[in-house]
Order: C-alpha cells, then sequence, then structure tokens
C-alpha cells in the first residue's frame, strides 16, 4: 500500500482502528478510582511511540546549538581575559567556536523538519483517529442519548474538544522535550563545574515556581471548565439559529434573533475575557518571577567573580544557563492553562466515548428476513420518568396490513413509531416483531427491512441520484432508478434540472422545494424495497395535485408490505386496511374508514372538525 509523508493511502480508519482507539480511551481515562486526562492523552498514542522516540532524538540534535551556545560564549570571553594571550592564538580559537555554532546553527533546519515529520504524523493520526471513534459512538448512542445532547454541542466537542487535545499534545510534548534535555544539560554542566553555591543558587528557585503554580492551577481549570460550557452553549443556539432564519424572517423577527445572539456571544465573550486576564496575570507573574531571579543570579555571580572565585566567561555562562533555567521552569508553568484547556476537552469528549447509554445489538439475534408482523402488549413509555407518553397500549398488526395512526397531538402517534425503528423500549409491557421481542434482536439487522420517510425531509448536499440510493449496499441500474422516480411522481421534477439525477440540491436540498424533496425521500424509501415502510406525516410538505399522483404509488408500494402512517390529512388514509384513533398513550378504537365514520366515535368527530 502506497505511503504519503507516512499515512497510509486509505482514505479512512478501519472500524477495528476506530474501535481499539475508543478502547484505549476509556481504559485510560477511567483507570483507577478516576478520570485522568493527561494519562488518557499519552495512552492515544499507542502504536506511535517509535515515531515518539525518533522525533525526539531529532529534537535534541536540532537543539544543540541553543546548548553549546553559552559554552561558546564563556570560553571567547576566557580568552579575551586571558594574560599574554596571542592574536593568532585569539582568532584561532574564535573561528573554531564560531564554526561550531554556525554548524550547529545550520543543522537546526533539517533536523526540525524532521522532528516535526515524525511527530505530526502522530498527532494527527491521533486527531484523526479520535474524530473517528467519536463519530462512531454517536452512531451507537441510544436516540434518548442524541435527544438529550444538543448538536451544536457534539459539534464542538468533535471539532474544538479535539482540536484542543491535539494542541494539549503539541504544546506538552515539544515544551517536556525542551525542558527535559535543556535541564538535564545545565544540571550536567553545573555538576562537571563543581560550583555549590551556584547551585544551591539555581535550586532553591524552584519553590518559588512551585508556588506559583499551586496557586493558579485549580482557579484555572474552574475557569476553564466554565468558558468551554459556554462555548458549547453557543454553538449549540447558532446551529439552532441557522435552522431557524426561514420562520424568523418570516415573521419578521429578524432583531429578536439579534439580540438574543448578540447577549450570548457577549457572555461567551466575556467568560473568554476572564479567561485570558487571568492567563495574562499567571503569565505575567511567572514573567516578573524569570526577571527578579535573573537579576539575582547576575549579582551573584558577579559578586563571586569580584572576590575571584568565578571567572568573567563564568558570570555569563550561569547568567545565560540560569537565565534558560528559569525560563524552562517557566514554560513548565505556563503549559497549565494549556494542560488545563485540554484535560477540559479530554472531559467533554468523554462524555461521548464514555457514556454507557448505548444500544448494545452484540450477541442478539441477527434479522435476516422480517414478514411485518407488530404486537403491541401492554407497553407503557415515557420519555421522561413518571411523564408517560403510552399508558398501556395494545395494538396488534397482522404481516402486510396497512396501519394509520390517528390523534390529537401529544397522543403517542410518533413514539409508536420510535419504538417500531426501536429508537426507544418500552419501559414496560412487550412489543414484538414476527412474535420475536424487540430488546433480543440485533436491531441493526432488522433495520435494513425498514424504510422510513420522515416529515421533515433529510437530505445531504450531494445529488439527487446520491441521496435517492444513500445507504444501499448493491448497485442501482438506470431502469430501476427511472421506476423509482416515476413511482415518487419525481420524473417530471428530473426533467427540467440541468443535470437530471445528478444535480446537486445544495445544502439540505434548498435548490428544490418541500415537495420535491419530500419526494426525494419518499424515491429513497422505495428503492430500499422495504418489508416495512414508515411513513411520517409523507406527504405533508405536498400540494393537492402531487398529493392525488402520489397516492396511487404509494398504493403500490404498500402492497403486501406491513406500513405504518401518521397523518393529519384524514383524506389521506382512506385505504388503510386500518386506521387506529390514539387518545391518551393507548388505542381509543380502530377499523376502516367507513366503520369508523359509521361508528360515529373518536375519529367520526376528528373528521368533522376537518370538513
Amino acid at each position: 500500500m502506497k505511503k504519503t509523508a507516512g499515512f497510509s493511502s486509505k482514505e479512512s480508519f478501519t472500524e477495528e482502528e476506530i474501535l481499539e482507539m475508543e478502547q484505549r480511551f476509556i481504559d485510560k481515562y477511567y483507570s483507577g478510582d478516576g478520570k485522568h486526562p493527561i494519562r488518557t492523552l499519552f495512552g492515544l498514542f499507542k502504536g506511535h511511540y517509535r515515531r515518539l522516540f525518533l522525533s525526539s532524538v531529532f529534537f535534541v540534535i536540532k537543539t544543540l546549538v541553543i546548548l553549546f551556545k553559552p559554552l561558546v560564549f564563556a570560553n571567547i570571553l576566557d580568552t579575551l581575559s586571558t594574560p599574554g594571550i596571542s592574536p593568532e592564538q585569539f582568532f584561532k580559537i574564535l573561528i573554531v567556536d564560531i564554526t561550531l555554532v554556525l554548524v550547529l546553527a545550520g543543522i537546526n533546519i533539517p533536523f526540525a523538519m524532521l522532528y516535526t515529520k515524525f511527530q505530526s504524523i502522530a498527532s494527527r493520526s491521533v486527531e484523526a483517529g479520535l474524530r473517528g471513534a467519536v463519530v462512531k459512538k454517536l452512531q451507537k448512542l441510544t436516540m434518548k442519548f442524541d435527544t438529550e445532547m444538543q448538536s451544536g454541542r457534539i459539534q464542538s466537542k468533535i471539532i474544538r474538544d479535539v482540536d484542543n487535545i491535539h494542541t494539549m499534545f503539541d504544546q506538552v510534548f515539544g515544551a517536556a522535550l525542551d525542558v527535559v534535555v535543556n535541564l538535564t544539560y545545565i544540571i550536567i554542566i553545573l555538576i562537571t563545574k563543581g560550583d555549590w553555591s551556584v547551585i544551591s543558587f539555581f535550586i532553591l528557585s524552584v519553590p518559588s515556581a512551585v508556588i506559583i503554580s499551586r496557586l493558579f492551577l485549580k482557579k484555572f481549570r474552574k475557569k476553564n471548565k466554565d468558558f468551554r460550557k459556554e462555548m458549547e452553549d453557543t454553538s449549540s443556539r447558532v446551529v439552532d439559529m441557522i435552522e431557524m432564519i426561514p420562520v424568523t424572517r418570516a415573521h419578521g423577527l429578524e432583531h429578536v434573533e439579534v439580540e438574543k445572539m448578540n447577549e450570548r456571544v457577549t457572555k461567551l465573550a466575556l467568560k473568554g475575557h476572564d479567561l485570558d486576564k487571568y492567563g495574562v496575570l499567571f503569565r505575567g507573574v511567572n514573567f516578573v518571577t524569570i526577571q527578579v531571579f535573573s537579576i539575582a543570579c547576575l549579582a551573584f555571580t558577579a559578586f563571586l567573580a569580584f572576590n575571584g572565585k568565578l571567572s568573567v566567561g563564568d558570570v555569563s555562562l550561569y547568567h545565560s544557563y540560569f537565565f534558560n533555567f528559569i525560563t524552562y521552569i517557566n514554560v513548565i508553568l505556563n503549559l497549565i492553562p494549556i494542560i488545563s484547556s485540554g484535560s477540559e476537552a479530554i472531559t467533554s469528549v468523554g462524555e461521548i466515548l464514555g457514556a454507557e447509554d448505548v444500544e448494545e445489538n452484540e450477541g442478539k439475534e441477527s434479522v435476516p428476513k422480517v414478514e411485518g408482523e407488530f404486537l403491541f402488549k401492554n407497553v407503557m413509555f415515557g420519555y421522561e420518568k413518571d411523564k408517560p407518553v403510552l399508558k398501556g397500549l395494545d395494538l396488534h398488526v397482522p404481516a402486510g396490513q396497512t396501519v394509520a395512526l390517528v390523534g390529537e397531538s401529544g397522543a403517542g402517534k410518533t413514539t409508536v413509531l420510535n419504538m417500531i425503528t426501536g429508537f426507544y423500549m418500552p419501559d414496560s409491557g412487550t412489543l414484538q416483531i414476527d412474535g420475536k421481542n424487540i430488546e433480543d434482536i440485533d436491531l441493526t439487522s432488522y433495520r435494513q427491512h425498514i424504510a422510513l420517510v420522515p416529515q421533515a425531509s433529510l437530505l445531504f448536499s450531494g445529488t439527487i441520484r446520491e441521496n435517492i440510493v444513500y445507504g444501499l449496499n448493491r448497485e442501482v441500474s438506470d431502469e430501476e432508478l427511472g421506476e423509482v422516480l416515476e413511482a415518487a411522481c419525481l420524473t417530471s421534477v428530473i426533467a427540467k434540472l440541468p443535470n437530471g439525477v445528478d444535480t446537486v440540491v445544495g445544502e439540505k436540498g434548498s435548490t428544490l422545494s418541500g415537495g420535491q424533496r419530500q419526494r426525494v425521500s419518499i424515491a429513497r424509501a422505495i428503492i430500499r424495497k422495504p418489508k416495512v415502510i414508515i411513513l411520517d406525516e409523507a406527504t405533508s410538505a405536498l400540494d393537492t395535485v402531487s398529493e392525488k399522483k402520489i397516492q396511487t404509488a404509494m398504493d403500490n408500494l404498500t402492497e403486501n408490505r406491513t406500513t405504518f402512517i401518521v397523518a393529519h390529512r384524514l383524506s389521506t388514509i382512506k385505504n388503510a386496511d386500518k386506521i387506529v384513533v390514539m387518545e391518551n398513550g393507548k388505542c381509543a378504537e380502530s377499523g376502516t374508514f367507513d366503520e369508523l365514520i359509521a361508528k360515529k366515535g373518536a375519529f367520526y368527530k376528528l373528521n368533522k372538525s376537518q370538513v
């Protein structure tokens, strides 16, 4: 397989790689008795340790110029202050020292590139894998989780939080190498020099840095958490605002939305400003600490040199190394905001990867074939505890029957459809499909036999062809596609488009009318050749003429297939085999259209109210 810059030419990670990434995250994050963001971060890089090691080696090589420069400068100063040295000796030493520095400076570029190459391959692979793991987990979570976790929050976690995790690793890895390499080298030089008075001075500077970090860390974490939550709220609100733009404009409420968003973004800005101020204060205190200790070191070593205990070159050497020493301590302290932000991002991503509200299908019975018989037995269900929507529903639907669910809003019609698709399970009672309890079957295999046409037509910004054949695992001939277009009353629409079925429909199908988008959704259902069809107000966006045209196609489509229809237009369900009137989470009455009209009960009243 071809490799490019260390990456595989394959377009995406395999499912096994993504699952492994998810498992590594969970294993490290929840290891021990608590949550461990930093342990989680480096645990994600399993399989990349060789790259990180090579990157570290190249980092050391590229840093040599910084390590040796103070020694070279000290040597030149000592040479200058050496009594009786000849010009030839001085220039010889000067040329050797300068040449050494130039060579080390020159090799910085290629080795910096090698360091970045291996480090970037590792970090970007983990970044992509982590996003893939989040997306994979989202597809496994229950609809309840999806409903409670707003789309804006999820978007923020996938994009912003994973990016923060990547940034934290880049900063921590690079800074850790910088600190370890430089501090190790400085300590070796100090011990070699053997001046314990200076070594003691270096060591005494560390406690102040530690005290500063302890004072700021806890508060910084809280401010990062507050900012992250505010960012998620704002992201969610932006998504809602964009989706509501047509309604907002139609009602002339632009100023209301502007005021709401201004209030939201101002609140976010204030949270960010508060975080920035605290960060500046933190870094400012560190900067002042560095300067104070640096000046103190210069004064201390100058005093030792004045008393003949150090050379002039040693003063320069110790001052340079002390400045580097305290700077690297400061680098560690300046990582606190980044680590805090990254740790909060890991916690945020952990809300998805660590979520236990998962639809479990492993080990359950696969469903290779569906006849389409449904039986609700005393089903109780509520989206919220102690607030049931279905209250002991009993309903039998034989295979191949078309059932229409009608009733007032909130009666439980859509909830019944959600349970048929397996999005929700009964709180009590049972739902059987072909005699099997829905809780005992593999829902993924079961859903291969279902086609859903929701009230809001869901299209993506591809071509009409791509939207219709979405999710199919087989080739579709032009002849078959033409039959589907005819059945969905799309033929005349396609004929007027510039590129026919290969016309791009725009974001969410924006270039099509509401009725056209719904017909594309219906065509998507028809082409799947399902055994169970769910129509949730599927003709609500169609005009009267289009509705009449498509009704015939729907009658042909639903023949010998179990069909569930939710419709408020009672005229669209006259041909249903059974009409079920829902009231207060139960089946109030059922029968054919004529039977229920003759009965003059709940359905009769609904029908009369629409006349």
